[in-house]
């Protein structure tokens, strides 16, 4: 599997406080992200190796991204019953392949704007913090979905 030193999403994933990682397989790792304070409902599917197109890996490996990728939707559905689940793989600042798969409420700071979009209220506290108390469940229910697929 091959890792480019530059790259942070390739870097040992316990030495930033951007994200943490819940849950792991030999080919990929599941984050939530830390760095995004008005939305706990977000994470990200990271391909281990670096490679920068969903195209770049073999039919079985796209499919299995995208049952993790789904899993993790899921799980977000069920225990946040948010407005809508938006799906990204951008990579246009780090060329790695990853998903962003995020929760997002109409009460949210930037709804129906991107989270990258203009902010158009401020972040409703309650929501913030319901969501949050529900993480630790989410991550748990992860590392197990992980174990599933």
């Amino acid at each position: 599997m091959s890792i480019s030193a530059s790259c942070e999403l390739c870097s040992d994933f316990r030495a930033t406080s951007g994200w943490i990682e819940v849950a792991a397989d030999e080919r990929l790792r599941v984050l939530r992200v830390l760095d995004a304070p008005d939305f706990p409902g977000f994470y990200r599917v990271v391909w281990k190796g670096h490679v920068a197109e969903h195209s770049d890996l073999s039919a079985a490996d796209r499919a299995h991204v995208m049952a993790v990728v789904l899993r993790v939707e899921r799980l977000l559905r069920q225990h946040l019953q948010p407005t809508k689940i938006n799906l990204a793989s951008l990579g246009n600042v780090v060329p790695h392949l990853h998903w962003h798969v995020i929760a997002r409420s109409t009460r949210d700071s930037h709804f129906p704007q991107p989270v990258w979009g203009q902010r158009q209220r401020d972040v409703a506290d309650e929501l913030k913090a319901g969501w949050r108390a529900a993480l630790d469940q989410i991550d748990t229910a992860l590392q197990l979905a992980l174990t599933e697929v």
